[in-house]
């Protein structure tokens, strides 16, 4: 028997036995994940027929390292609930797919399939989560995981391998069109949740692709793929450290980007893909190309033969719907790259495919009874979404009474838009899978008990430019005193927006986008004639309740202005509606606080709230100086007092506090503890989060809270670009909601 078929032996032994039977172009073809999977078959009813799109490429090199988007259902993709895989079907397509690689391979190499899932499996039927800067927004790890791991129960049963999770980009600047996506704008919350995704995927036996490496977070002016303007110590700080949480969560896999740092390229940087990814973080998986991003090399090689060897040869393994990688045998033979750096990278796949026992067990049964995965079979989502609210603003407003017999318009363009809720790499959703602010409302408002009565008004469009619709909307609402208004933006690629070939939107003035992956913002401005409509509900005398739903901060100045209360739900998802109405009505305390500062007016960026203490942040002229919401911010309902039980000390860096609800409701409280170095060896950040966690509490009731420092709050980059622990002196700051709780000093 062949060692290769030894299961007896480890995954690396099996695979490099493999891989000495193999030709080159077999090797190469372990590299490639060109096809578009959701373009390898075709659907007539619940016929199913494979295509030239996945035949071809896998007679081409014997068998190839893996499959994209198989299972993916939106505008890019063309498929939906008539001509898409709904879970038994998705599984039967992917075993065809599978037996045809099987039985065109001279060696039976499986494949690997991949499948987006940056919150919840974009899918048919796909089990949908808040998107990632909501979910930030809970600050709770635990839950986050527990979430995760229904989406990977989900993918699990229809065949997925790899998901793909964005949880190495920071936020730092607003304009950029995947704000959603990121968890913030602070790395060590980024790294805490990034890990708590992954390893909830993990956990049900779907390995993962963390994604984007490195720095996509810091682009030029906000706009997407965009070169990062850092040194190597705002890499370190910022971007490496959900890098390296990524890593020692167990990802199978590392995506490299398209952008580039000082002048290289991502996709070429030997000294990020091999020194630090590598040596350093001590990564032994598969890093994977971002979609066509090998083409970019061209500019500097004027050949894509010659852009494939470049990105191989400094530590991409696999590509992404490129055709470049397919050009690695003509490298070969050019002397572009040795045939021993093939080697290296098709035996990181081959490993991935051994150790997850796709050479035993390739197929999965088809007999198998189809789980739904829904809020009610799975309510995790409730929790989750429930806890991603947050109050910005409250001049006793809220919460609103149901009992009262008040008459509460509703109006704004997002309060009844299912996918102006749901954000960007969203599949088509079923009529009544979402709640929306408006079902959410009328569904409260018809309990038993509750006298208040939702008036619907009419609303201008969410990119309307004519101010005419607002006089009918001020018209319905006259006899009401309160109005919600649900405002903000949208990622809904549903509308008809033009998509390019990598699967970013293609920006044009029909695009019906103000946010999602190519739509980046040069103003931060709510779309269209919004703010007017605000503006001008003020002016009529109502109290105007502000609901903004959003994939991205906005210019906050004017939004507060003309706000007597204000909810901030970035991309709530399905069940946004039903919690936002929850919390209007007081049956749930707000308990969301802000994973990225929010501005007063673009000219302020960067706002986030970290910046170095070399300058006065954003202190201008002719502007305020500082975040009109900064992160960590949060109103509640109810209220905390905090009572420090031990301080953080030389010997024992940890903070332990009493915290009492000294309220009239039950509410969580969210404390955070910030660190600020005033000696080191480098200039340091104004403030660092350094720890934080949650804690529910009835009324009266006192828990107790330790907040440990991590040992990476007190590394530097010294000079020769190395992190190391660097002795200090250290102020430390405990926050929750609006203000600093408590603060001292020690030294480490």
């Amino acid at each position: 028997m062949e060692l290769y078929r030894d299961i007896t032996k480890t995954p690396q032994e099996r695979a490099r036995d493999l891989l000495s039977r193999m030709t080159l172009r077999e090797k190469v073809g372990q590299l490639t994940q060109r096809p578009y999977g959701f373009r390898s078959y075709e659907r007539t009813g619940d016929t199913v027929t494979l295509t030239g799109e996945i035949t071809e490429e896998i007679d081409k090199y014997g068998s190839i390292g893996g499959v994209y988007g198989l299972f993916r259902a939106d505008p890019w993709s063309g498929r939906g609930f008539a001509n898409g895989l709904d879970s038994a079907l998705a599984v039967r397509v992917r075993n065809l797919v599978q037996e045809y690689a099987l039985s065109h391979s001279r060696f039976g190499i499986p494949l690997l399939f991949s499948t987006e899932c940056p919150h919840g499996h974009q899918g048919i039927d796909g089990y949908m989560l808040p998107v990632n800067l909501a979910t930030a927004c809970a600050f709770a790890p635990a839950l986050t995981e527990r979430a995760f791991a229904v989406c990977g129960q989900q993918m699990r049963e229809m065949g997925v391998d790899l998901a793909m999770l964005t949880v190495m980009d920071v936020l730092r600047d607003p304009r950029w069109g995947r704000s959603e996506e990121c968890l913030g704008e602070d790395p060590l919350l980024v790294s805490q949740l990034g890990a708590a995704e992954l390893r909830g995927i993990q956990s049900a036996g779907v390995d993962t692709i963390a994604k984007h490496y490195c720095a996509q977070g810091e682009m030029t002016g906000g706009v997407n793929t965009s070169a990062a303007r850092i040194g190597l110590r705002e890499v370190r700080e910022i971007h490496l450290p959900p890098v390296r949480a990524a890593v020692r969560a167990g990802c199978a896999s590392v995506m490299a980007t398209y952008n580039e740092i000082d002048g290289t390229y991502c996709m070429a940087n030997r000294a990020l893909l091999r020194d630090i990814l590598r040596d350093e973080l001590g990564f032994r998986g598969v890093v994977m190309a971002d979609a066509l991003a090998v083409n970019r090399l061209d500019q500097l090689t004027g050949d894509r033969t010659a852009s494939a060897a470049m990105s191989l040869a400094a530590g991409v393994d696999m590509g992404l719907l490129d055709e470049a990688w397919g050009r690695l045998v003509d490298a070969c033979e050019r002397g572009l790259v040795p045939e021993a750096v093939v080697d290296e990278a098709a035996e990181r796949v081959l490993t991935l495919k051994f150790r997850r026992g796709l050479f035993e067990q390739p197929f999965v049964p088809e007999n198998t009874p189809h789980r739904r995965f829904t809020p009610e079979t799975h309510p995790v989502v409730r929790e989750l979404t429930e806890k991603t609210v947050v109050l910005l603003k409250n001049e006793g407003v809220l919460p609103l009474d149901p009992t009262s017999a008040q008459r509460i318009a509703l109006t704004g363009p997002s309060a009844d838009d299912v996918y102006a809720q749901m954000g960007d790499y969203t599949p088509p959703m079923r009529p009544g899978a979402c709640v929306t602010v408006q079902a959410g409302l009328e569904a409260y408002a018809a309990r038993p008990g509750t006298a208040a009565v939702i008036c619907r008004a009419p609303s201008p469009g969410m990119f309307d430019e004519d101010e005419h619709e607002i006089e009918r909307t001020l018209a319905a609402a006259a006899d009401c005193p309160i109005v919600v208004a649900v405002v903000g933006g949208s990622s809904n690629r549903f509308g008809g927006s033009r998509i390019d070939q990598n699967g970013a939107v293609i920006p044009d003035g029909a695009c019906g986008m103000d946010c999602g992956e190519g739509v980046d913002s040069a103003s931060l401005r709510l779309p269209g004639v919004q703010l007017a409509l605000l503006r001008r509900l003020k002016e009529a005398g109502h109290t105007v309740v502000t609901v903004l739903i959003a994939g991205r901060p906005y210019e906050m100045a004017e939004i507060e202005r003309c706000s007597d209360a204000i909810l901030c739900c970035f991309y709530p998802g399905p069940l946004g509606g039903e919690a936002i109405a929850r919390i209007l009505f007081g049956d749930l305390t707000p308990s969301g606080r802000l994973a990225v500062s929010l501005p007063d007016s673009v000219g302020q960026l960067p706002v986030y709230y970290n910046s170095k203490q070399s300058y006065e942040a954003m202190k201008y002229g002719d502007g305020t100086p500082k975040a009109r919401y900064a992160f960590g911010w949060g109103l509640s309902y109810t209220a905390f007092s905090f009572r420090v039980l031990r301080a953080p000390t030389t010997q024992e860096p940890s903070l332990t506090v009493a915290v009492r609800n000294t309220g009239k409701r039950a509410g969580d409280a969210v404390p955070m503890l910030f660190l600020r170095r005033t000696r080191g060896i480098a200039v340091a950040r104004v403030r660092q989060l350094a720890a934080f966690g949650r804690i529910h509490l009835a009324p009266g009731e006192e828990g107790e809270l330790t907040l440990r420092i991590g040992e990476e709050s007190f590394l530097q980059c010294d000079e020769n670009g190395r992190e190391r622990a660097v002795p200090g002196r250290f102020s430390w700051y405990l926050w929750e909601g609006t203000e600093d709780r408590a603060s001292g000093e020690f030294t480490i």
